[in-house]
């Protein structure tokens, strides 16, 4: 596995890395010096389409595609999504943490190759030491010529702004965080127009996830044709896998894309604390359905196109392990609580069935429902689906459709005479 841990640690072993010297010492910059000195825009755009990089935020959407998209207007803005507030991942804040010039060189040359003369590093609220800290690593950009006015004496001009946010969820919501960053209420815009039309302050805008940006700069260096040499045909590259609950040793695994949740788990993180049975994986945080602990499951590989197969999604991999001693419709009342408490409130589905899911879940759990409270968590849920402007409203059904669909028996335990609960549940989704 070391051979991949290329997004944390240009070289193996490196302590120092988030040292500025120390990253130019390994050939940092040396990729964003090429792209601004040699390279057209489009020859950017078109190496990263080469590579394909596919977002690591949760979309999994061609980069190089996504930077096409550009509508023919200018100004131009480009913004990391650094806004890292899924449930159960931590890999974002890590690069940031212990590798942040290898990201901002990433952020650099995405500004260039979308002709952008300002780019913007959105971070979740929470992140305000931090964000203290990656104003000074821009400061000593300035300092050295990388950025500001005519970078390496050519006409390109670039500035950095780190804007910091409030704590909200859904400000990684593209558009949500960009109505922040222009000091509006945090929600979701109307789809079409999309951010690369109108994006920040209605202008074209490029907005990609920190650990995409962190893949940009070795993409240049070493050219395409070696990244896709790593993962699977439709999965390109490393991925950062943030491993949590009730793993041995949980923690971020940087892996080339396609081993297995088996490979992951009981290879590389020991297997389960305490050496319990492993019951279920949530395998985007809380954003995606519950997967049970099969044979079938811990075989699939962890790409973007085999997760969906089986019924869930990769999402930006954030892991978390659930043992033998988790009640699953306990774990689906934490998962819509905070979905409830992260809702925004604009579109009515959302703002309200993650209130009544919340309520129904909570009577479940504390033993006085009934099967008709089964069976109306299942309406409530299916009311959501596809009828809001952010696929949070569709996030916040997951746990409820997984978790009575694959562990009916962990709902009907609180609940006598619940045995057609899932079939009927089944009928409204």
């Amino acid at each position: 596995m070391t051979e991949y841990l290329l997004l944390r640690h240009r070289n193996r072993g490196e302590e120092n890395i988030a040292d500025l010297d120390t990253y130019l010492s390994l050939g940092g910059f040396e990729a964003y010096e090429k792209v601004v000195t040699t390279m057209t825009p489009q020859e950017v755009i078109d190496i990263v389409k080469a590579s394909g990089l596919r977002g690591r935020g949760g979309a999994g959407f061609p980069t190089g595609l996504k930077w096409s998209f550009l509508s023919d207007r200018f100004p131009r803005y480009v913004v990391a999504n650094s806004d890292e507030s899924e449930p159960g991942t931590f890999k974002d804040r890590e690069i940031m943490e212990h590798n942040p010039f290898q990201f901002l060189e990433g952020l650099m040359i995405c500004a260039y190759a979308a002709q952008a003369e300002v780019a913007y590093n959105y971070c979740r609220g929470e992140f305000w030491e931090l964000t203290q800290v990656l104003e000074s690593k821009v400061r000593q950009l300035n300092d050295r010529g990388l950025l500001g006015r005519r970078v390496f004496n050519t006409d390109y001009s670039l500035q950095i702004n780190n804007h910091l946010g409030a704590g909200a969820y859904i400000c990684g919501e593209e558009s949500a965080l960009l109505e922040s960053i222009e000091g509006k209420l945090g929600q979701p815009r109307l789809k079409p127009p999309f951010p690369a039309d109108r994006g920040l302050y209605q202008l074209p805008t490029v907005v990609n996830n920190t650990e995409t940006l962190t893949n940009v700069p070795l993409i240049i260096s070493r050219g395409p044709e070696w990244y896709k040499s790593i993962g699977t045909e439709k999965s390109c590259g490393p991925k950062i896998m943030c491993l949590s609950g009730h793993a041995k040793h949980p923690g971020n695994y940087e892996t080339p894309l396609g081993i297995t949740f088996r490979e992951l788990i009981f290879d590389l993180a020991g297997g389960i604390r305490d050496d319990k049975t492993l019951k279920a994986i949530m395998p985007s945080g809380a954003s995606a359905p519950f997967l049970p602990a099969s044979d079938e499951v811990l075989d699939t590989p962890l790409t973007y196109e085999d997760i969906p197969k089986i019924g869930s999604q990769l999402g930006s991999a954030s892991i978390i392990l659930l043992d033998e001693t988790v009640d699953i419709s306990w774990a689906a009342l934490k998962t819509m609580k905070f979905f409830e408490h992260e809702s925004c409130g604009k579109c009515t589905p959302c703002r309200e069935g993650t209130y009544w899911m919340h309520h129904l879940l909570g009577r479940i759990n504390s033993d006085q429902a009934e099967q008709a409270d089964v069976d109306l968590l299942g309406e409530v849920a299916q009311q959501v689906v596809g009828k809001c402007l952010c696929p949070l409203g569709d996030f916040a059904t997951s746990a409820v459709f997984s978790g009575i669909e694959l562990f009916q028996q962990d709902f009907n335990s609180h609940i006598p005479d619940a045995a057609n609960g899932a079939d009927n549940l089944n009928k409204n989704k």
